[in-house]
């Protein structure tokens, strides 16, 4: 199952001949500047494999997003992340640079938030972000998120928490 197309987007699973838009999106350092560095090519595999075993656990991940026209345009979806320790359903979302400043994130973390809504025994939906990306804090605010709490992960890094009932 998949959110329903949106006026410009639609959603489709990740797969393996994805392999060269993904490497692009997570490997372009405008993109991944707040993560510790861009993925390499084996690393976007592990990406695409990774979400296609959340599709076969939990019937959800990051999802390709795409114009209707088909031009790609990154990822968005559900996942389950660790905040503070403990497991958090969140909407995660990745928009080339060609494609940013229009709206397509909101747009798409939207579709992923009320897919979230119908679908996924969750109490919460979070967005982990890094302190300084702020417009992905913007984003996550658009679709209805607040500023929660701060997250410390093993790794010493500090990520800020958004969150809103489902």
């Amino acid at each position: 199952m998949l959110p329903p197309d949106t006026a410009r987007l639609r959603f489709r699973q990740m797969l393996p001949a994805d392999l060269d838009e993904m490497t692009g999106l997570l490997g372009d350092p405008d993109v991944m500047r707040f993560y510790p560095a861009p993925k390499t090519r084996e690393q976007a595999a592990a990406w695409i494999e990774w979400n296609q075993r959340n599709y076969a656990e939990h019937g959800y991940g990051l999802w390709i997003i795409e114009t209707h026209e088909g031009d790609f345009v990154g990822d968005c979806g559900l996942t389950w992340q660790a905040v503070n320790g403990i497991k958090k359903l969140e909407v995660g979302y990745h928009v080339g640079t060609q494609w940013q400043g229009q709206g397509f994130a909101s747009e798409a973390a939207a579709a992923c938030r009320d897919f979230a809504r119908e679908y996924v025994e969750a109490r919460e939906l979070v967005a982990i972000i890094h302190p300084d990306n702020r417009a992905s804090e913007r984003v996550a605010a658009k679709i209805g998120m607040h500023r929660v709490e701060d997250d410390q992960p093993a790794n010493g890094s500090r990520r800020i928490v958004l969150s809103m009932p489902l």
